[in-house]
């Protein structure tokens, strides 16, 4: 006897009728052509498997999109730039944003509304001839309503805040499928909670944020090698509780790859990067910089001026697609014994699958309630503590027990709460970590604001509520 399509998956056909019957823009089945393309992530190892992909050319797309998703029973789930951890699955129909590219910069109002497909650099490069800079978070590459409905922490956010901070309104899709422009006015209890809640409230199509004038900094980085790590380290430690907040610092342990896109001095070895930038008034820099340089012998020294467009030289993240597996938590503290835990656990002699393992200096405007308060989370916390490794086949199964004992380490120093945008994926114990960052009465308001704009709960990438 022979099973037909229909049989086999009776709802994907209707599915794929409706969606072209009501949307502009292209609709992508299991198969098909365009559809892989749709769904190629940034992140290889978050794999796609969507009933369906919707390249929106439209806000009214995506609230078609959502409106047809709980006619029928599917969950929605939202790619941009494919940096999320988050894999959608076949109960889901995919939206993908990446032709939301529009970009308006006001000079005069300093202010810039973008679409959901687009990434920071290019906020960065059309802002710059104004003398305007956005607060991007370390990887301009990545979109920019991702990053900033997590938060936002950019690598001047001691000085400027979250990215979320400076938000001043939204366009969105609520799970009803109506799309609504939201501002501190219109509508404050959806404002305060997709700042900082993210995906769980609704399909952003387009957010409009305050520009700075900000046309240099004094940034860059040091590289140490793996065996000055204890002196480095140790020594960044004291040296970041004494920093103003026109300073903003990570510190990692770094195990690179041979590769050839690598400067020479690092191809295959681990080493200390310390991250380093300075706004405004350069009074005291070259003492601050001569500290960290005196730290070791560094075998690749890049901290100068540079323009702010070029922001990505200070983290000098990956700018091509890899399998990653990431963990995080927020540090309350970070006493001797923290980094002597932190230095056993994520160097070379710990045995570890690590790539990267950082920790990155907060407070300073991070500290602080915008003057319109947001649901972001992690003003009480000193440091954040980031590692991730290969989302490889032979290590799949022992990189989240290698990664969680990490954080094990750290625990004594920790608040137990995680910053959405590095937690890694929704689900689990990263899930339960961004859950712990909010207060039981914020939590109490989300939860109630989400009944109200999405209770039967159809936005996959929020699976931790």
């Amino acid at each position: 006897m022979s099973t037909s399509i229909e049989e086999f998956s009776p709802a994907l056909p209707s599915v794929i009728d409706q969606l072209r019957s009501a949307v502009a823009g292209s609709v992508h089945a299991p198969g098909t052509g365009g559809y892989d393309l749709a769904v190629a992530p940034f992140n290889l190892a978050a794999v796609h498997h969507p009933a369906a992909v919707v390249v929106a050319s439209s806000a009214a797309d995506v609230a078609a999109t959502v409106r047809i998703a709980r006619r029928v029973g599917k969950k929605i789930a939202v790619f941009a730039t494919g940096h999320g951890a988050a894999a959608a699955t076949p109960d889901s129909i995919m939206i993908n944003t990446s032709l939301l590219d529009n970009v308006v910069i006001d000079p005069q109002a300093k202010l810039a509304t973008v679409g959901a497909g687009v990434r920071w650099q290019r906020v960065l490069d059309e802002a710059t001839p104004h003398g305007l800079a956005a607060l991007c978070g370390s990887a301009p590459d990545a979109g920019v309503v991702g990053v900033t409905l997590g938060g936002g922490m950019g690598p001047i956010a001691r000085t400027m805040g979250f990215a979320a901070d400076h938000v001043i309104e939204i366009e969105v899709v609520t799970g009803d499928g109506t799309l609504r422009r939201i501002n501190a006015s219109t509508d404050p209890d959806l404002f305060f909670a997709i700042r900082g809640g993210g995906a769980a409230f609704g399909i952003v199509t387009q957010i409009t944020f305050r520009l700075f004038e900000i046309q240099t900094l004094h940034a860059g980085g040091l590289f140490f090698d793996i065996v000055d790590a204890a002196r480095v380290v140790h020594g960044w430690r004291e040296w970041v509780q004494q920093i103003p907040e026109s300073v903003s610092s990570s510190i990692a342990i770094l195990n690179l790859p041979p590769l050839e896109d690598l400067p020479e001095p690092l191809r295959g070895r681990s080493v200390v990067h310390v991250r380093y930038a300075h706004v405004g008034d350069v009074e005291n820099d070259d003492a601050l910089v001569t500290y960290l340089r005196c730290l070791g012998t560094p075998i690749l020294d890049n901290l100068t001026e540079i323009m702010y467009a070029d922001i990505a030289a200070i983290h000098a993240d990956p700018t091509d697609p890899l399998p990653v597996m990431e963990r995080s938590v927020l540090l309350r503290e970070l006493p001797v014994e923290a980094v002597d835990e932190f230095l056993a656990v994520a160097s070379p002699s710990g045995g570890l699958p690590l790539i990267l393992t950082e920790i990155r200096a907060m407070g300073g405007a991070m500290s602080r309630q915008p003057e319109v308060p947001n649901a972001v989370v992690g003003r009480d916390a000193a440091f954040n503590l980031f590692t991730l490794g290969p989302d490889v086949p032979d290590l799949h199964d022992v990189l989240p027990g290698a990664l969680e004992s990490v954080l094990g380490a750290m625990a004594p120093y920790a608040t137990g709460a995680a910053l959405p945008g590095f937690a890694g994926e929704p689900t689990g114990e990263p899930a339960k970590r961004v859950m712990t960052g909010w207060s039981p009465e914020t939590l109490t308001r989300l939860v109630a604001i989400r009944d109200q704009y999405d209770p039967e709960r159809i936005f996959a990438g929020a699976a931790r509520w």
